[in-house]
């Protein structure tokens, strides 16, 4: 057998076999020490299940360096514990709870990682046998010492001092003292490699001694100046006397808690937030450091210093640059853009004037992929400040919002404190996505919750749970986006101003996939800007048949597809890689494939009983075709098509209207009680509601009753009322790019909208004719074939009818007189 120079080390297996090693930061375990460790990383959890998996028995170390959280071998100190496993309970999350009891030192060789966690070969280390009459003088000593400590500093539990006044062995008493009054890592290490017990309780003595020394000089300079001390001088006197301790013990470097205190004291915090944090690190200072508590009371202190108190991006407000950075990324969304640079405007204004004004929090509604997002993100680029995203969308727990508070396990702040330590500055701006998504359960309302953020005179002292302290989020940019602005809760609209981005036209679309969808898809696909050219006319048939959207996502995807198939092509050899490839209408099929969509309804002459309604959906405007059918009945009126409420009310107002005029327009009194009517709305698998549909549905139900065609160059949209009243509408710019894509040119809408026309484009109100009414006989003149007889009876009841009411006088009444 192989004779080792350290006699007191002996190989418990010739070679051994290799025991699993658990690492720890910043605890040191000695023999007969039970420990309870929460294993978190994988590695320490990978260990712990292999020592279960065999005899129990784990080996544990520690690192030489504490900031290193995935250490290497020659990371770890080779001398360290065997310790045996007493139980293992897994938490949430994943993480182990362990309770360990150390067993003997060992020498750790041939330290290895090739497996998902540590092990080495444990060399056991034998402790000389101490000289009895010195081991017993030496004992007493440390034990007279121990009993001065604990009666001064009030460290020592009574059952650990019970314990050392009973010890008689020299290594099980400096054990036992090195785990209750040693704090500092490397000391801990050192005692641990030492093996002689004698000499552990000598290093041991004279750390007891100095620190009786340290308490009998404190008590000596306090009983000095304690009639003479004001907080300022108690302050000062405890700093040099933190000094004077560090050079008696020969520590020059300040510990982790001066570096800690010293942060607290630069980060420039409010006063309560600076003394809230002080107190938390107090009560750091006294918590043993494996304790679960200790991480959270670090986390949290962390959490406080890493967050903004005072830094801020300077504000680059320059309106020039800003309508750059706009039109360099979004094409279209003239109205969207000028509000910006008038936000940006009175922001300059204020700042040069050194005035403070609440920041307006703005609200982009609109369709899916229409730009709401990015349009956020290039804002914060303009201004030159830090953005963070939020995504709201789902978000059910109101502790997301608010934070959780720290005496739940895992706690954490919420979105709102987590964005502003990511951004790092006071003034980012924060981009709420998908505001209108948010939901509740029992768990409270994240709605209620974000009143307080969006609420210019309460964000300034916003709580977050986690944090427990005011923080001011007044110098924050919200921009919260949302897809239904009805969606959102009232009091939370009432805090927010509305911009909303509609859908873009045909040549918007065009534009767009020019400048952006087309080179970034041709830059994915790894081919050249020259790989393919698309003439106008085919830009127009793929929006029209193979997307259909307000926004451009739809598009984006079909590029996508396009590119996919000339990269196919190149690379099968069949196109030339510096070629470029002519797209043209014909050939849309072959790389896109068969149409997608299209103009479905018949509109190519006009009908009987056939109008053609507008409407809005989340997609942006779409045309809805109202036929109607007659037949021999007792007055039945049915509506299908997953008509809503609302517009099934529309159906018989129609109904009504058409029936008190009947005279006029050359109908059978007596019709509803020899016929049903049946009204039918395209698209019955879409569900469809609103008033807008009323004069297309009495439009449909006068030309079926009348047996006269409506035009089918005209579409038509509003309220109608029992009198024939036509009500303004919504939505009249997404109505009207539907009716501009279907072809038609003719558009009937209430003159009440006429205030809307300033948001159609240019090119569109050029292209279409519209048709302003005030009353259903004008829509009945303007949409149905009628007769020069039905026409003139129609003008003179219009003007009739229609004329404005006589004023009356209202009674008076005599308050004075009593009625006798």
């Amino acid at each position: 057998m192989r004779q080792h120079r350290d006699p007191a080390i002996r190989l418990a297996d010739e070679r051994g076999p290799q025991t699993p090693l658990l690492p720890l930061k910043n605890v040191v375990i000695f023999p007969r020490n039970v420990v309870t460790l929460l294993a978190v990383r994988p590695h320490s959890i990978h260990a712990v299940e292999e020592a279960m998996l065999g005899n129990r028995s784990i080996a544990v170390t520690t690192h030489r360096t504490r900031d290193i959280d995935d250490p290497r071998s020659d990371d770890l100190y080779d001398v360290g514990t065997l310790a045996s496993i007493l139980s293992v309970e897994r938490q949430p999350g994943g993480n182990l709870q362990v309770v360990l009891e150390g067993m003997s030192r060992v020498r750790l060789i041939g330290i290895e990682n090739s497996r998902p966690f540590f092990q080495a070969t444990c060399r056991e280390l034998l402790e000389p046998v101490p000289d009895r009459v010195e081991s017993d003088v030496l004992i007493q000593y440390i034990q007279e010492l121990s009993g001065q400590f604990a009666e001064n500093r009030n460290i020592l539990a009574n059952e650990v001092l019970d314990m050392v006044q009973r010890a008689t062995h020299p290594g099980h008493l400096a054990d036992l003292l090195s785990t209750q009054i040693v704090n500092d890592i490397a000391t801990r290490q050192q005692l641990l490699e030492t093996l002689d017990p004698l000499v552990r309780l000598q290093h041991l003595g004279a750390y007891l001694r100095g620190e009786l020394e340290i308490v009998e000089l404190d008590q000596r300079m306090r009983d000095q100046v304690r009639d003479k001390m004001d907080d300022t001088q108690r302050r000062y006197f405890l700093e040099h006397q933190l000094k004077a301790i560090q050079d008696e013990l020969g520590d020059g470097e300040a510990n982790e808690f001066q570096e800690l205190k010293a942060k607290i004291a630069g980060r420039g915090m409010p006063l309560h937030a600076r003394e809230k944090l002080e107190k938390e690190l107090q009560r750091l200072e006294k918590m043993p450091g494996v304790s679960a508590e200790a991480t959270v009371a670090r986390t949290y202190i962390d959490t406080m210093l890493q967050l903004p108190w005072h830094e801020e991006s300077d504000d680059q407000i320059d309106l020039a640059e800003a309508e750059r950075v706009l039109n360099e990324d979004h094409y279209g969304l003239e109205s969207v853009k000028e509000r910006i640079v008038e936000f940006l405007a009175v922001r300059k204004l204020t700042v040069s004037a050194g005035t403070s004004t609440s920041s307006q929090i703005l609200c982009l509604v609109g369709p899916p992929g229409v730009g709401k997002t990015s349009l956020g993100r290039s804002v914060a680029e303009a201004m030159g400040r830090k953005f963070a995203r939020v995504s709201l969308g789902g978000l059910r727990d109101e502790a997301e919002i608010r934070g959780h508070r720290r005496t739940y396990i895992g706690a954490m702040p919420g979105r709102i404190i987590s964005a502003m330590k990511t951004t790092g500055t006071m003034n980012p701006v924060i981009l709420l996505d998908e505001i209108d998504k948010l939901a509740a359960d029992y768990r409270g309302d994240p709605t209620a919750a974000m009143l307080e953020v969006l609420d210019p005179e309460q964000n300034r002292t916003f709580t977050d749970h986690y944090l427990d302290v005011p923080y001011d989020l007044t110098q924050v940019l919200f921009i919260t986006t949302a897809n239904y602005w009805q969606q959102i809760p009232r009091p939370l609209r009432d805090r927010m101003e509305t911009i909303e981005v509609t859908g873009y036209t045909e040549d918007e679309k065009i534009e767009i996939a020019r400048r952006h969808l087309l080179r970034r898809q041709l830059r994915t696909s790894g081919l050249p800007y020259t790989a393919v050219a698309i003439e106008t006319d085919c830009w127009r048939q793929i929006i029209r048949d193979y997307t259909r959207e307000a926004g451009v996502r739809g598009l984006d995807r079909e590029m996508a597809g396009l590119c996919r198939k000339i990269a196919t092509q190149i690379v099968r050899g069949k196109i030339e890689s510096d070629a470029t490839l002519d797209l043209t209408c014909d050939r849309l099929e072959t790389f896109l494939g068969p149409a997608k969509y299209g103009f479905e309804q018949g509109l190519s002459q006009s009908a009987i009983g056939l109008a053609i309604g507008l409407g809005t959906t989340e997609i942006g405007g779409e045309i809805i075709p109202v036929e109607v059918a007659t037949m021999p009945g007792k007055g039945l009126l049915t509506v299908t098509g997953q008509a809503g409420d609302v517009m099934q009310e529309s159906a018989r107002a129609a109904l009504s209207y058409a029936r008190s005029r009947a005279d006029e327009l050359r109908i059978d009194r007596d019709f509803q009680e020899k016929s049903d009517l049946h009204i039918h709305l395209s698209e019955g698998a879409t569900p469809k509601d609103g008033p807008s549909a009323g004069i297309t549905m009495a439009t449909a139900v006068i030309s079926a009753l009348t047996r006269k065609a409506v035009r089918n160059d005209t579409a038509m949209t509003g309220e109608i009322t029992l009198r024939g009243r036509v009500l303004p509408i919504g939505g009249l710019r997404d109505k009207t790019l539907a009716a501009h894509r279907h072809g038609i040119r003719r558009l009937i809408v209430p003159a009440d909208n006429q205030r809307d026309m300033r948001e159609i484009p240019q090119n569109i109100r050029d292209d279409i004719e519209f048709i302003f009414v005030r009353n259903m006989d004008q829509v009945i003149q303007a949409a149905i074939l009628l007769d020069v007889e039905q026409v003139d009876h129609l003008q003179e009841v219009d003007e009739r009818v229609y004329q404005a009411p006589p004023k009356i006088n209202p009674d008076i009444i005599d308050a004075g007189t009593t009625g006798r």
